[in-house]
């Protein structure tokens, strides 16, 4: 099996999940035997710094993936990656090997399009399609809120131990 995550620098398993699959400058091809690592091969996104809709799935496509890992994603792109037959997973974050840990052990699973998703911080408040992640303030607030929901995570897992 093959697994793409939606990734932020090129460090392999410890590379950070970006919060959205588009608009990431990486991706992370994790081949996989059950839970064995395989290899892990970090490619560049050929889109990243311009939106075109649909290009990113037929990329991941291009590169044989059966699972897509991302902090987010838009509903256009869920529906796309069901037509090529690619599982669409959302709500990842920390490192590649968090996100693989949490897939593999049932903790992550499924897509809901970013724009309600509470991995976003929306739940289901109303927001305006055209303008989140439209300019570089939507997707650095985007980018905060994705890195406030990691830290609070980080702080339960600590004040648990």
């Amino acid at each position: 099996m093959r697994v793409a995550v939606s990734v932020d620098d090129t460090n392999g398993l410890d590379s950070v999940v970006s919060p959205h699959f588009g608009r990431c400058p990486h991706y992370a091809l994790v081949d996989l035997n059950g839970r064995e690592i395989r290899q892990v091969v970090v490619v560049e996104n050929p889109n990243y710094g311009r939106h075109q809709p649909g290009a990113v799935p037929r990329f991941i496509d291009g590169h044989d993936v059966d699972v897509m890992l991302a902090g987010g994603m838009g509903r256009r792109a869920i529906g796309l990656f069901q037509q090529l037959g690619i599982e669409a997973v959302t709500g990842a974050s920390g490192t590649v090997r968090r996100a693989l840990e949490q897939y593999l052990g049932g903790a992550l699973e499924g897509a809901e399009a970013c724009r309600t998703s509470a991995g976003h911080g929306h739940q289901g408040e109303p927001v305006d399609e055209g303008a989140y992640e439209q300019d570089d303030l939507g997707r650095l607030r985007e980018e905060m809120e994705m890195l406030q929901q990691q830290l609070d995570e980080a702080m339960g897992r600590l004040q648990s131990l």
